[in-house]
């Protein structure tokens, strides 16, 4: 192996480290955007905000260094294989392949391990969801924009969506059996927890909330007029 070619794949190598220490750097900028929408999710609705545009922004940048991290990693097993000896007998072939198995797994997992602590705290955060009950946008349609209370049943930390079920059977031409989505997290609200009175979210008036219809897992937008008065009793 000549010193050009080492430079070659050391400077590939390099370039990958980069990638990914820059990929963490969007997913944490994704993350901070997918709170702020959760917590204020009426905020795309004030004149001038840019919340998705950015979302989507960020959605496009991830996409492109992946794409760029697969193009490098390809040049790299390319670069690597020119110095591999040809025509190996069975045996050896074998060995390799069980170690290439097993440079896949180490490869996953040296993966996960760089995800940032913020990162780490979003997905296990999504996780704990499945089989909770949460407020779901179930059309991409923007005049349309349904909210339904559906149910999680599962969230794939590679796509970083969400399957989540319509509890209650449809009434359209469709049929009447209960519908699953695939959403983002941009599309996901999570309820406050019953047992955790620190998650309850008290909004003044004049805030824009979701509403449940009563009797139905749909929602509609609506406006807090006022708020419940507290009750102190004495001891």
């Amino acid at each position: 192996m000549s010193s050009p070619d080492i430079a070659s794949i050391l400077e590939n190598s390099r370039e990958l480290d980069r990638l990914r220490k820059e990929q963490e750097e969007v997913l944490v900028e994704i993350n901070k955007l997918h709170k702020k929408l959760q917590a204020t999710p009426e905020v795309v609705e004030k004149p001038g905000d840019s919340s998705l545009a950015r979302l989507k922004a960020t959605y496009i940048q991830a996409k492109d260094l992946s794409e760029r991290e697969v193009t490098i990693s390809n040049l790299l097993l390319s670069q690597l294989d020119t110095f591999l000896p040809s025509g190996l007998p069975g045996q050896q072939r074998i060995k390799m392949d069980g170690n290439d198995q097993k440079r896949k797994r180490m490869k996953c997992d040296s993966d996960i391990s760089r995800l940032s602590p913020s990162m780490w705290r979003y997905i296990e955060a999504c996780v704990s969801l499945k089989d909770e009950q949460v407020a779901a946008r179930v059309t991409s349609d923007a005049e349309k924009d349904e909210w339904f209370v559906v149910k999680v049943i599962n969230f794939d930390e590679k796509t970083k969506e969400f399957e989540v079920l319509d509890e209650e059977p449809g009434d359209d031409e469709e049929g009447s059996g209960q519908k699953k989505y695939k959403l983002p997290a941009s599309c996901i609200i999570p309820f406050p927890k019953r047992n955790d009175p620190l998650s309850t979210q008290e909004f003044p008036a004049g805030r824009n909330v979701l509403a449940v219809y009563p009797g139905t897992t749909a929602l509609y937008k609506a406006t807090v007029i006022s708020t419940p008065r507290k009750v102190f009793t004495r001891v």
